[in-house]
């Protein structure tokens, strides 16, 4: 699906939801979610495409393919969390969203330990 389908899909959702919240608002909310994973969903299929690429160039570059494992799944975590995070906002649930993102940032950081250490121990070696 091209971005200005996505975004006609948006925008129409959009007014219903605006119209259906005056009268039944925990059915727009539904609603809401419901196009939040469709589109979600429907970009996934793209990710595929990227993720073969990055395989590619690492395996050109000759990087170790677990440090690009490690940097997709950081990828993932940040685009998960801020899509839950907003589904949470847009729910009234601000407080929600912020654990979301803590949860996410910590969680980025306990996978970037090996990726931390490697160049550490890079930079070790280096010095005299």
């Amino acid at each position: 699906m091209e971005i200005w389908q996505i975004v006609g899909l948006a925008l129409i959702v959009t007014i219903i939801g605006v119209l259906l919240r005056q009268f039944r608002p925990e059915i727009a909310l539904q609603l809401t979610i419901l196009t939040a994973v469709m589109i979600f969903l429907l970009v996934l299929g793209k990710v595929k495409v990227i993720i073969e690429l990055l395989q590619s160039l690492a395996d050109q570059a000759n990087i170790n393919s677990y440090y690009l494992l490690i940097v997709l799944k950081i990828v993932g975590i940040s685009y998960l969390a801020e899509f839950g995070a907003q589904i949470c906002r847009d729910a009234g649930e601000g407080a929600l969203a912020t654990k979301v993102e803590l949860a996410a940032k910590i969680s980025v950081l306990v996978l970037a330990i090996p990726i931390i250490a490697a160049i550490m121990e890079s930079l070790i070696r280096l010095m005299p």
